[in-house]
Order: structure tokens, then sequence, then C-alpha cells
């Protein structure tokens, strides 16, 4: 007996045992809401070309997307925490007491790039984070 024969039944058995987890995973999925919408999944998928009746994959679909989504927006987190932290020491004072963390389009731009995203926004966009607010609080 050669060493291919000793190790396919192996293999055999362990991709049964992957088609199990497969199958259970998918069927969890008719159980669970995602955060991302069946129809708002079906309506982009559609809009690429994409028709499947199957609502177990549309939800994979819509998990992949909320973890992807998630990670970006954990990665834009760390950017914004980065660039607030090198903040210039004499503004270091009024920061601690602000603790305020604002969230640019340019911390977005830097975590999407990572995941070869790349963003291009309008120069109209503000990335102050005092932009939008009442005159009369900027100065707390």
């Amino acid at each position: 007996m050669n060493q291919n024969q000793s190790q396919s039944p192996q293999t055999s058995e362990g991709k049964h045992d992957d088609d199990a987890a497969l199958s259970e995973f998918l069927a969890s999925l008719m159980d669970y809401t995602p955060t991302i919408p069946d129809e708002l999944v079906e309506h982009y998928l559609a809009k690429s070309g994409f028709q499947c009746p199957d609502v177990r994959l549309i939800r994979l679909v819509a998990v992949a997307t909320q973890k992807f989504i998630s990670e970006v927006a954990t990665d834009a987190f760390q950017h914004c925490k980065a660039r607030q932290s090198s903040v210039v020491k004499d503004k270091r004072d009024k920061q601690q007491k602000e603790k305020r963390l604002v969230l640019t389009m340019e911390d977005l731009s830097r975590a999407l790039r990572e995941y070869g995203v790349n963003l291009k926004h309008q120069e109209y966009f503000a990335d102050s984070p005092s932009t939008g607010m009442d005159p009369a609080s900027k100065d707390e």
C-alpha cells in the first residue's frame, strides 16, 4: 500500500466533515437575521447581474458584507485614534478635556485603501471636526 492510498480515507473523511459543517452552517443561516436586509442584498446582487433564489446564499453575502464593513470601520477608528493622538503637545490639554473622536474621510480612505478600495471624495466634503456645529459651541 503506498502513501497516497493510506491518505485517501482521511481525505474523504475530512471532506465529509467539511461538507457536514458547511451544510450545518448554511442551515443556520435560515434562522439568522443579518443586519443588512435580504432585500438590499438582493437589489445589489441583481444590479450586478446575479440572480439567486436561495435565501441562504443571500444571507451569506449579507454576513460577509457585514464583516467587511465592521473591519473597515474598526480600521478607520484606529486611524482616527492614531491621528488624534499625534496632536501637537500644546493642544493636548484641550484635547484631553474634549475626548471626542471625529472620523474623517481621510481616516475612512486610509482604511479602505488597505482593502484595495480607492476612495475619492469631492473637495467640498468637510473634514473639520467643527464643521456643521453651532458657531457658539465651537469655542467651548
